[in-house]
């Protein structure tokens, strides 16, 4: 809704400052209000930008609820076990996790055994 009423201020801004006002001050006014959509975004590209922010806000919350699950299941694995997991399919054969994660496209899963960290970084390139 706040796109909306940002364009209409700047309508009513337009239509406003177009009263007595001379051609060079209308420009100098258009230039600033095409100066303010290009900080903000374009308005006609909202919609699909607030759609692709969604999907990418969606995908890290799966990603470190994933993780949350993992860590959860090395701190049990540890505690019964008395060590971390050689390997996170160590987690899946002891019946800790259903499955190990799956990291995101260009994006692994990396697993420190003598840490117990387990984070989802960039691929390196080979």
């Amino acid at each position: 809704m706040e796109p909306f009423k940002y364009a209409l201020l700047v309508l009513c801004v337009c239509i406003l400052s177009g009263c007595g006002s001379s051609e060079e001050e209308a420009k100098a006014s258009k230039e600033n209000e095409a100066a303010q959509v290009s900080d903000d975004g374009n308005p006609l590209t909202a919609p699909v930008d607030y759609l692709g922010a969604v999907n990418k806000a969606n995908k890290y919350a799966n990603k470190s609820i994933e993780l949350a699950q993992v860590n959860k299941a090395m701190q049990e694995f540890k505690i019964i076990e008395g060590r971390n997991p050689k390997n996170l399919a160590e987690l899946v054969e002891a019946d800790f996790l259903a499955q190990v994660p799956q990291a995101p496209y260009g994006m692994e899963v990396k697993y420190d055994s003598q840490t117990g960290v387990v984070s989802i970084v960039p691929k390196q390139s080979q």
